[in-house]
């Protein structure tokens, strides 16, 4: 029967989540306890809960139609290609569908996108409602713009046969399209939190009537600091609203969350199989000093296959794809420093395969997905183990395999240690030089980029919303690209510049489409 779970209730106490959210305060708001928390000893209560429900037998391998989808809903995932739920959509959809509030961990490129969209859209068909401007009646909150635009265009395609609309409200686009959208009326809005609390603030979104929220990556959204602005935004929300919670790691602030917003909720996780496990060569090249670094890098970058360089710093990435760039290997950056515009031309661009070469701050570690990346370098080591999974996890995606290099400078050996300790890494470890023979084989692998051509970019109004509801995969260059000049450090200001153009050199390309299980 549709819309029905028929899974044992855990209890809330047992986990330390409400067992009934507060009815005064606030709407929405927390029941808060008092007192000191008393330090654990061993796995929280949460975490032994998620590693049980990783352990539990997998349930009954169902069709969407068995699971009760809408037919329209079940029609536009076959238009997709999808025709049978992923392992964590199967474990997430019954309680989800049934309205239970969720909490579910999966690892990257496991399908958990359509994990929490599916439910949300099949909420919201199945109960229509005339839209009321400015006020939604679902929110996803992601901690990025481009993992907004990803969720996005997972979702339009199975929003527009429902009759829903989505919409993306993040920073770095015009906030006046975007309010200009909500007024119009939508379903469902796919926003990061400091641009829904600015509309909030403007008046320009009103979460009154909130019925499901979701919140992805909630783990990254506490590393950068977002929690209160999240908070604020759950508090605005209705207190029976159904919340719905996957991430590919939960720790950090993600524990108290649960507990203060999530009633009763159903715990879900899968696995790492083997074949993920497996499906990623991890290696540490071990070099004498930087300017050995950049040779090695050099080398590399020239492969024929698309190479993603991942370092720690905005002006580090313009420096270094400006670096390969003139050494032959044109590159491409994406950081912070860069306008949303121009930070999706250098993805588009990427994805087009022209260039070939992609540097990247931690910003496109998580919410990015272009096929056929089979090389990740940590040019520059990750700050801890979450961010080398997540930078890791842009290869080996949905089952393709792909390799991992980590540079190791001298002195670095104990740190690159304890990041594959604390991910559960086992890495080979080469002495290398330029011209060695690892670093040849690396500079030789995969197969070459075929270029695919791009039409011309539409107006940017049809990316923010309106009755399409959202961002269109749109074409152009790669405004933040190099080829061996034109370089402008920092890239633009914040703002809602339209960019300058594609890189040099690059030719206009059509992005591969993506595949369904996305982050």
């Amino acid at each position: 029967m549709p819309y029905t779970s028929d899974r044992p209730r855990t209890s809330a106490s047992r986990f330390g989540g409400n067992s009934r959210r507060s009815s005064g305060g606030r709407p929405g708001g927390p029941r808060r306890s008092s007192g000191r928390p008393r330090p654990q000893a061993g796995p929280s209560p949460l975490e032994q809960a998620l590693i049980a429900a990783a352990e539990a037998p997998a349930p009954a391998d169902l069709s969407f139609v068995e699971l009760g989808l809408p037919r329209q809903l079940v029609s536009a995932l076959a238009g997709e290609g999808m025709e049978k739920p992923f392992a964590i959509q199967t474990r997430v959809l019954p309680d989800a569908l049934a309205k239970r509030d969720v909490l579910g961990r999966a690892q990257t490129g496991s399908g958990k996108t359509l994990a929490f969209g599916i439910p949300v859209l099949a909420r919201l068909a199945a109960e229509p409602k005339q839209r009321v401007s400015a006020t939604p009646r679902a929110i996803i909150l992601v901690p990025t713009r481009e993992l907004a635009r990803q969720v996005n265009e997972a979702l339009n395609p199975l929003a527009r046969p429902l009759g829903l609309r989505v919409t993306t409200v993040v920073g770095g686009l015009s906030i006046s399209r975007q309010m200009d959208a909500l007024r119009r009326g939508v379903d469902v809005v796919v926003a990061t939190p400091g641009r829904l609390i600015d509309l909030m603030d403007r008046r320009a979104a009103d979460l009154s009537q909130i019925e499901i929220s979701v919140l992805d990556e909630a783990d990254h959204m506490a590393d950068l600091g977002f929690l209160p602005a999240v908070r604020r935004i759950l508090d605005a929300t209705p207190a029976d609203t159904q919340r719905l919670l996957l991430s590919a790691t939960l720790d950090g602030g993600v524990d108290k969350l649960v507990t203060e917003y999530l009633t009763d909720p159903a715990f879900h996780a899968v696995k790492q199989t083997t074949d993920a496990a497996t499906a990623m060569d991890h290696k540490v090249l071990a070099l004498s000093g930087p300017a050995e670094k950049l040779l090695v890098a050099s080398e590399i970058a020239v492969r024929p296959a698309r190479t993603i360089f991942f370092v720690r710093t905005k002006h580090g990435a313009d420096r270094l794809a400006r670096q390969l760039s003139r050494a032959g290997a044109e590159a491409t950056a994406i950081h912070g420093n860069l306008n949303q515009n121009q930070r999706q031309r250098a993805l588009d661009a990427f994805a087009a395969g022209s260039p070939r070469v992609l540097v990247a701050t931690d910003v496109a570690a998580r919410g990015i997905h272009v096929d056929d990346v089979d090389l990740v370098v940590h040019y520059d080591l990750p700050g801890d183990h979450k961010d080398y999974l997540h930078r890791s996890g842009r290869t080996a995606r949905a089952g393709a395999r792909g390799t991992v290099v980590a540079f190791a400078e001298p002195g670095q050996s104990r740190e690159i240690s304890r990041l594959h300790r604390d991910a559960s890494v086992t890495a080979t470890t080469d002495s290398v030089h330029p011209g060695h023979a690892v670093v040849r084989e690396l500079a030789e692998s995969g197969e070459a980029v075929v270029v695919r051509a791009l039409p011309q970019r539409s107006s940017e109004r049809r990316g923010t919303g309106g009755a399409g509801g959202g961002q269109r995969r749109r074409s152009g260059g790669g405004g933040a690209g190099y080829s061996g000049g034109g370089h402008r450090e920092g890239g633009a200001p914040r703002g809602n510049g339209a960019g300058r153009g594609r890189p040099a050199g690059s030719r206009p390309a059509r992005a591969p489409r993506q595949q369904a299980p996305s982050n």
